[in-house]
C-alpha cells in the first residue's frame, strides 16, 4: 500500500491524465489491469473539440500529440465521473483545466458532487491556447489558481507542472504556496515533426507535446530538483515503460508513478511495473516504496 495526501493505493502505478480516462468504462477498466489509481481525461468548464487530426503519431523515440484538451465539458462528464467512482475500487482524480482560476474554480465546484479522491490541475497541457502551460509558465498564476481551488474543495489538490520553462521548481513553490497536497511532474515537452516528401508537419496544429522514453531523463531531473526544494509529495510521470524506470523515479523523489503512452502498447504495463518495484524492495530488505524515495539525494 502507498499514502499520497492520504489516498491509499494497492500499489503506486497510476493512470496519467489523458490516456484511457475518456469514459467512466475506460477508468475501470485501467483499474482493473492493474493501476493503484486513475486521472481523468482533464475536464474544462465548456465543451471543446480539439485539434484537427492528425493528433497523435508514433516516432521512433516516443509519441507526440496535440489533441487540444477535447472534452464535453464538466457538466457532461460528471455522469462519467459517478460511474467511475462506483466501480472502479480505486482512488479517482478528476484532472481540471481553466484559462483563469474563476473557471478553475468552476469546473472544480462542478465535479464535487461525482466525489472525486483528489483533483489534478492541468497548467501544464503545451498545446492549447489560453490553457494549460499559457497558465503554468506564471509562478502567480499557478498560485492563485492553486489557491482558488484549495478555497472550494475539501479534497487533495495536485498541480501537474510542465517542463517547459526555465526553472520547474519556481512553478512547483508557487503551486505548494498555493496549497497544492502535491505536484505531479512532468507533462510533455513541445516537439514537432515535418514529414520531409511534402514538407507538410505532421500534427494538425504543427506542433505538439512529446511524451514516451526520449523525455524519461527530463522527468527524473525535474521530479530530482522538485523533491530537493519542495516539502509535498511528488508523483513521477514521463516515459515510464518498465519498473526499472519506476524505481529510477521513486529513487528521485517520486512518491508514485504515472504511467501514460505506455499503455498503449498493453495493458499489462501497470501490473508488470508494480509486481516489479515489489520484487526489488524485496531483494534489497525495503518493506515499502518510502524506503527508496528520493534515496539519490543521499548517494553523491
Amino acid at each position: 500500500m502507498v499514502n499520497i495526501t492520504g489516498l491509499q493505493l494497492k500499489n503506486p502505478t497510476m493512470l496519467a491524465a489523458g490516456i484511457m480516462g475518456t469514459t467512466g468504462a475506460s477508468l475501470i477498466r485501467m483499474a482493473r489491469e492493474g493501476a493503484g489509481a486513475v486521472v481523468t481525461k482533464s475536464i474544462g468548464p465548456q465543451p471543446k473539440e480539439g485539434h484537427s487530426n492528425p493528433s497523435m503519431v508514433k516516432l521512433d523515440c516516443g509519441y507526440l500529440n496535440a489533441m487540444g484538451l477535447p472534452n464535453p465539458s464538466y457538466e457532461a462528464f460528471l455522469p462519467e465521473l459517478e460511474k467511475a467512482k462506483d466501480k472502479a475500487g480505486v482512488p479517482v482524480i478528476a484532472s481540471i483545466f481553466g484559462g483563469n482560476m474563476e473557471e478553475f474554480r468552476m469546473v472544480a465546484e462542478g465535479l464535487t458532487p461525482g466525489k472525486p479522491d483528489a483533483f489534478e490541475l492541468n497548467v501544464s497541457c503545451p498545446h492549447a491556447m489560453g490553457y494549460g502551460a499559457s497558465v503554468g509558465t506564471d509562478p502567480e498564476m499557478v498560485k492563485a489558481v492553486t489557491s482558488a481551488v484549495c478555497e472550494v474543495a475539501d479534497i487533495p489538490v495536485w498541480v501537474k507542472l510542465t517542463p517547459n520553462v526555465t526553472d520547474i521548481v519556481a512553478i512547483g513553490k508557487a503551486a505548494q504556496a498555493g496549497g497544492a497536497d502535491a505536484v505531479v511532474a512532468i507533462n510533455t515537452v513541445r516537439g514537432m515533426s515535418i514529414d520531409i516528401h511534402s514538407g507538410y508537419p505532421v500534427l494538425g496544429n504543427r506542433f505538439g507535446g512529446l511524451s514516451g522514453e526520449a523525455v524519461r531523463p527530463v522527468a527524473v531531473k525535474c521530479v530530482y530538483d522538485l523533491y530537493a526544494n519542495l516539502d509535498i509529495p511528488i508523483i513521477g510521470v514521463g516515459g515510464i515503460s518498465t519498473w526499472q524506470h519506476a524505481v529510477e523515479m521513486i529513487m528521485a523523489g517520486a512518491s508514485a508513478v504515472q504511467i501514460g503512452s505506455m499503455v498503449y502498447e498493453g495493458l499489462n504495463v501497470f501490473s508488470d511495473i508494480s509486481e516489479g518495484i515489489h520484487r526489488f524492495l524485496e531483494e534489497r530488505g525495503h518493506k515499502k516504496t518510502k524506503d527508496i524515495t528520493g534515496i539519490a539525494h543521499e548517494r553523491f
